[in-house]
């Protein structure tokens, strides 16, 4: 099948790939679209995991402050660039960032945040919990699927993102890492409300 500049092209607008890489995921899979972006997909998410111990020294602080101004939330986001870091998909990045924050209120980055001591009560309370005489490993897998369900609830990262509910934002920062072509870290983040103690 030959591939011509219009499908390059709408496959480009669809993916964000550049021109080449297009090219060679329609010529690799027959011109089929649908495999062509499952191709370019697998290719960036592999490229942004061997990126993902680079140094990220640039970035940018996103912010959002829902309106009548009684909730805000700040979010850094890490690049290796500067050049990266002004571009428009990243800055995107940090607002939508800024605005999940605000919407889901997570307390943590990433599990391994958590506090020791919050961690226990979460296991004991889920012990409490259990009703009966299960065997040990069984027991185990509830506990852990209950700590799994609390650290869905409260990281960040594990939250499913509020624009698109199908990916977590880890999820989503790892696709923006692979377009951009660079390691893509969020680093912290914080959430202000009128009244709230901190």
């Amino acid at each position: 099948m030959e591939i011509t500049a219009s499908m390059i092209k709408e496959l480009r607008e669809q993916t964000g790939a550049g021109v080449l890489d297009c090219k060679k995921a329609l010529e690799t899979n027959g011109g089929d679209f649908q495999k062509a972006i499952a191709y370019l997909k697998e290719k960036g998410l592999a490229a942004a995991a061997k990126r993902a111990d680079r140094e990220v020294p640039e970035g940018v602080i996103g912010f959002y402050v829902h309106p009548g101004s009684r909730v805000a939330g700040l979010v850094e986001v890490n690049c290796e660039t500067d050049f990266v870091a002004r571009t428009s998909e990243f800055q995107q990045l940090a607002r939508d960032l800024a605005m999940h924050v605000v919407a889901m209120a997570p307390k943590y980055l990433s599990p391994e945040d958590i506090p020791a001591e919050v961690v226990e009560e979460k296991r004991r309370a889920a012990l409490s919990e259990i009703e009966g005489n299960k065997p040990a490993e069984v027991v185990e897998k509830i506990v852990q699927g209950k700590l799994e369900k609390f650290y869905n609830e409260v990281c960040l990262l594990r939250q499913a993102f509020i624009k698109d509910e199908t990916m977590t934002v880890q999820d989503l920062v790892t696709q923006v890492a692979a377009r951009v072509g660079e390691n893509t870290r969020v680093r912290r983040f914080i959430r202000y409300e009128v009244g709230e103690e901190l």
